[in-house]
């Protein structure tokens, strides 16, 4: 039996977050029971937590979706963090170290969890045909699209910008058409909804892989690179809040910060369940 948590991270609030189940003390597990338990619980992303074999790093996890692993996801990041603290982990200074597929990636612990958006691997604006394919596939008119890039930095995003929060809210992704496509949409609230929502920008964050769709309800890698572009471009400021979730009654919020060179991604995390897992 190992210890296990299931997190809710990106929200304060019970069961407005995203769930991430987190198996500790994973080194004994092999590549099989990590995928066959990421497809059991069938969460957008289930981790493992692991001795480092980096000297610099604190702790390392395996990051696995029911199709396969990542190199690198927000929510899982700020959610192992947190059920390693919590487990009792004690990091050797000011910022934890997490090593993953992707390398080392820092957390800062307040004044909220928050991770150092890793370097895109791809980004850029996209082809003619791609900008086509994603457009249909998010039903949309290409009119309403202000931009359009790769900020990939691991799962494979596509960032689009839709400038308005509604226009956003009324996506209605062809599911039929999105095949292996991975989207993530935003667009800004006008000064009123800001003040009522706490929130400056509503994010959609859709993928695909065989014959599996889904919307991410809370994504924090999506949330990095559009962060990543925009600011890069001046198109959102410095520091804001975006909004995901609610279209699938879900009310999470990611906190964006440039500094210091690099953008940090923060959000709440708190543990829902705690127990042991058999595997």
């Amino acid at each position: 039996m190992l210890p296990f948590r299931q997190v809710d991270v990106f929200s304060a609030e019970p069961w407005l977050g995203n769930p991430l189940a987190v198996v500790h003390d994973a080194d004994g597990l092999t590549d099989a029971d990590m995928a066959a338990f990421a497809r059991w619980t069938n969460l957008s992303e289930t981790t493992f937590l692991c001795a480092p074999t980096d000297v610099r790093a604190d702790y390392r996890v395996r990051i696995w979706t029911t199709g396969g692993e990542l190199p690198f996801a927000g929510h899982p990041t700020i959610g192992s963090a947190h059920a390693w603290l919590e487990a009792g982990g004690v990091p050797r200074g000011d910022v934890l170290v997490q090593e993953c597929g992707a390398g080392l990636v820092q957390v800062r612990r307040t004044p909220r969890l928050g991770f150092a958006a890793p370097p895109l691997r791809r980004s850029g604006p996209v082809d003619r045909a791609l900008r086509e394919r994603v457009v249909r596939a998010l039903g949309i008119d290409d009119a309403k699209v202000a931009g359009m890039a790769w900020i990939d930095n691991g799962p494979g995003w596509i960032g689009a910008d839709l400038r308005e929060a509604r226009t956003v809210l009324d996506v209605v992704p062809d599911i039929a058409a999105f095949t292996d496509l991975k989207v993530a949409v935003v667009g800004r609230w006008d000064a009123t909804s800001v003040r009522e929502l706490g929130a400056d920008v509503e994010v959609r964050a859709f993928y695909a892989h065989g014959r599996d769709f889904g919307e991410d309800p809370v994504t924090g890698s999506a949330n990095a690179g559009l962060a990543q572009w925009l600011i890069g471009t001046g198109a959102l400021p410095d520091g804001y809040v975006a909004r995901q979730g609610s279209a699938i009654g879900r009310d999470g919020r990611v906190h964006i910060e440039a500094h210091e060179g690099g953008i940090w991604v923060a959000g709440d995390a708190v543990t829902r369940i705690v127990g042991e897992v058999d595997l």
